[in-house]
């Protein structure tokens, strides 16, 4: 484990000690062992880019000058700040999905005596965000627009997660409505604004700009944040369950993916045939259908392509930002992305 994440780690518990000593709260030893627990199986357990991601980019716009402890310090909250809100995020998530596991282990509702309380316990991750940002940002000036930018970007999210569930309603299935314009507004608002947008608004806060300053920054990290979609997309059909640490189930789910809606662009009638007759359906035989399917159109091809055709757009977007500091906080981020694997 690097230096960087060992230090960022340190910062971790300083925040959950903090939280667990809310004063807003007469604790008990049974509450602050639940808190403890649910923080710590949710908040650190991910790969930890979206809030290492605030600090990397904070330090590019400084252009490599080297940071306060204060800096590091800060940058390294508000980082946490967007970990505690992905924990939030995936312990509903995996509540409303009736998922099995989450980052190569059991989703958290599925702990023996969890259960149904993972809801409340995700409605505990999200009011810790602005109790940190109260305590570690009341003082800056930049304090209120941290709370608007946090506060939008949650509630786009969740009208993102709201598209995406009311296009699989079970019983009201109909497979023709998916198109890339359906999944590109689900992408947008259920992923890219908190994945990738928020960690570099975060940043260029602390570095005293005004985010109306940067849209055209927002609208590449947007786009970013779509290509990255597709890949999870692509990995959850073709992906090592062991690698990238969860078992795929798009097909199961109904989901509007990448792939089915390409395969629709592409399939013939008989092709379309098999894939209204066996898409969402949860015999494994119907999912070895569909998948047998992506394989018949090729689409692993067409992903490479698409990979391809989008990483030249990006790098031709970013290189045509004034700002060289802005640049390598865009480039940064591509090259984190760019034909991962996991």
């Amino acid at each position: 484990m690097d230096d960087q994440r060992l230090k960022f780690l340190e910062v971790y518990k300083t925040l959950k000690s903090d939280l667990l000593n809310d004063p807003a709260f007469d604790w008990t030893d049974a509450a602050r062992q639940w808190l403890h627990h649910m923080m710590d199986y949710n908040v650190p357990g991910g790969k930890l880019n979206r809030g290492l991601s605030v600090l990397d980019s904070y330090n590019l716009l400084k252009k490599g000058k080297e940071l306060m402890d204060d800096e590091v310090f800060q940058a390294s909250v508000l980082g946490w700040c967007i970990e505690w809100l992905q924990a939030y995020f995936l312990v509903l998530d995996d509540v409303m999905d009736n998922s099995h596991t989450r980052r190569g282990t059991a989703c958290w509702f599925r702990i023996p005596k969890v259960g149904r309380i993972a809801i409340n316990d995700g409605l505990i991750l999200r009011n810790q965000i602005p109790r940190i940002l109260r305590q570690h940002f009341r003082d800056k000036k930049y304090y209120v627009d941290l709370l608007d930018l946090f506060n939008e970007v949650e509630f786009q999210t969740t009208c993102g997660q709201m598209i995406d569930l009311i296009t699989t309603i079970e019983g009201e299935k109909d497979l023709p409505k998916y198109s890339l314009d359906l999944h590109r507004r689900i992408v947008q608002y259920k992923t890219a604004y908190y994945s990738f947008y928020l960690p570099v608004a975060c940043a260029l806060l602390m570095a005293g700009e005004r985010l109306e300053d940067h849209g055209d920054v927002k609208n590449i990290l947007i786009d970013m944040g779509i290509y990255f979609q597709i890949q999870d997309d692509y990995l959850d059909c073709f992906g090592d369950p062991k690698f990238i640490g969860k078992i795929g189930t798009d097909i199961q789910d109904f989901k509007c993916s990448w792939l089915v809606v390409k395969a629709l662009e592409i399939c013939n009638d008989e092709q379309k045939k098999l894939l209204y007759e066996n898409y969402g359906k949860q015999d494994p035989t119907c999912v070895a259908k569909v998948k047998q399917l992506y394989n018949e159109l090729n689409l692993k091809d067409v992903f490479v392509e698409y990979e391809s055709q989008s990483y030249e757009r990006l790098v031709k977007s970013i290189e045509a930002h004034p700002s060289t500091a802005v640049q390598a906080v865009l480039k940064s981020f591509l090259a984190k992305i760019y034909r991962r694997q996991k």
